[in-house]
């Protein structure tokens, strides 16, 4: 009983900080204005801060959904899954370098047909957006001029080029198009990853006599006008293929090798379809969303409470830890909410009592047997957790299905049921029994 009540205590305790914490708007009291959705805190030398808003999904904020194919004519075969990721990846560098808010970026391969899709939520210009994601990506290198750097100038250069030079930089010849292939090999010495430039015969001569002018000097290659390496040449390189060295993980040259192919493969953008979402329609999707879950939520408590009495007070006060635990959970990973991801919340708190349900239910069982309160109670939960566990087990490889095969709202929908059914064992087997022997009976 005694560790029972000191865990209820701390529950409570730490739901009330959650409670705080789920909150979407600040909380004022007296000249005191906290708001939880942006924590700022300072432990030692460490400074933590973070923005843990509800991050909203393109239905319930606004915003354009964009559907691009990626054309793959005069691509080779055996290059165009590299083209396809390429594109992807230019995509989402130039959307983050835009600065839209959470973008949701899906390749999706239907036999012959590479297509993208990108969600943007609070987006308004959809103009600049377009421009911005539409284009082939340009690859180029660029060496040091013999001019000194100048402000003005300074301005109309590749953003970071400037870094890596004494002398105003300039373009080669060389470009993404004389590029034939960028791939990971390893070094014979220590084995170290590096990256492997194969160029096409006029690209060979472009880079023979760039080599040989920039021995000990950088030479920088920019994608879409930043700067994503700048290797210092060792030796004048003749041969039609060089080496990108230093100091790579493996997946850090694999990256570098898929943006070089990226500005390499002619794989131009089709905008094939757009969709726009006003911000006032997900503003009352939003509010009926969460009308329906206060319904929800209710009748369930409603439910618990007339047929189980007592027990079904438990219950209620277990569902509300419960969904506390959950909106934290939400904030913190964070997970993006859109109408499919509340529709698999909401669905999440039926399934959640529905284990208070098969436990209470065995106890009565036990107690027609003319078992005492405390031994039925205590073998409603032992014969109950076997179908309690199966049945949530069997829900969670349902969610990895669709989260694994679905796109979009599906996997939105999967991830907030996942959450939920996961929290509802730790609710209804821990919650539930702790509550039950403080409120109800000793065990």
């Amino acid at each position: 009983m005694g560790k029972s009540k000191f865990f209820i205590i701390a529950l409570f305790f730490v739901s009330a900080v959650l409670l705080f914490f789920d909150l979407p708007t600040p909380l004022k009291l007296g000249s005191l204005n906290l708001d939880p959705s942006n924590l700022n805190l300072k432990l030692g030398p460490v400074n933590l801060s973070r923005d843990f808003s509800y991050r909203l999904g393109l239905d319930l904020q606004g915003g354009t959904s964009l559907t691009y194919n990626v054309d793959m004519t005069g691509v080779p075969k055996e290059a165009q899954v590299d083209a396809f990721e390429g594109a992807r990846t230019v995509i989402e560098r130039r959307i983050n370098f835009f600065g839209v808010s959470e973008p949701t970026i899906q390749a999706l391969k239907l036999s012959n047909d590479y297509r993208i899709t990108i969600d943007l939520p609070g987006t308004t210009d959809i103009d600049q957006a377009l421009s911005l994601i539409g284009a082939t990506a340009q690859l180029s290198f660029w060496e040091e001029g013999k001019e000194k750097l100048a402000t003005a100038d300074a301005s109309l250069l590749p953003l970071g080029v400037t870094n890596y030079f004494q002398n105003k930089p300039k373009a080669t010849q060389l470009t993404g198009k004389d590029l034939k292939k960028a791939q990971v090999v390893y070094g014979s010495q220590d084995g170290t990853p590096q990256v492997q430039l194969d160029f096409s015969p006029e690209g060979s001569r472009y880079f023979a006599d760039i080599t040989k002018r920039n021995v000990g000097k950088p030479v920088a290659i920019v994608l879409d006008n930043l700067v994503i390496s700048a290797p210092i040449v060792q030796q004048a390189i003749l041969a039609g293929n060089g080496v990108i060295s230093g100091n790579f993980t493996p997946e850090a040259a694999k990256s570098l090798a898929i943006q070089l192919n990226a500005g390499a493969l002619p794989a131009p953008l089709k905008l094939i379809g757009q969709t726009t979402v006003g911000p006032s329609l997900g503003i009352e999707s939003l509010k009926k969303s969460l009308v329906g879950g206060v319904i929800g939520f209710i009748s369930v408590v409603i439910f618990m409470v007339f047929l189980y009495r007592k027990e079904g007070v438990v219950a209620a006060l277990a569902l509300m830890i419960y969904t506390i635990i959950v909106l934290f959970i939400f904030k913190v990973i964070p997970v993006t909410l859109t109408l499919a991801g509340i529709a698999g919340l909401i669905l999440s708190v039926g399934m959640a009592v529905d284990a208070n349900i098969l436990i209470f239910e065995r106890m009565k069982e036990e107690l027609r047997a003319g078992k005492p309160r405390n031994v039925a109670t205590r073998l409603g939960f032992s014969r109950a957790w076997p179908s309690i566990r199966d049945s949530n087990i069997s829900s969670l490889i349902t969610t990895f299905i669709l989260f694994y095969f679905g796109t979009g709202a599906i996997r939105g929908f999967a991830v907030a049921l996942g959450i939920g059914i996961m929290v509802s064992m730790f609710s209804a087997i821990v919650v539930t029994r702790n509550l039950l022997k403080l409120f109800v009976r000793q065990l």
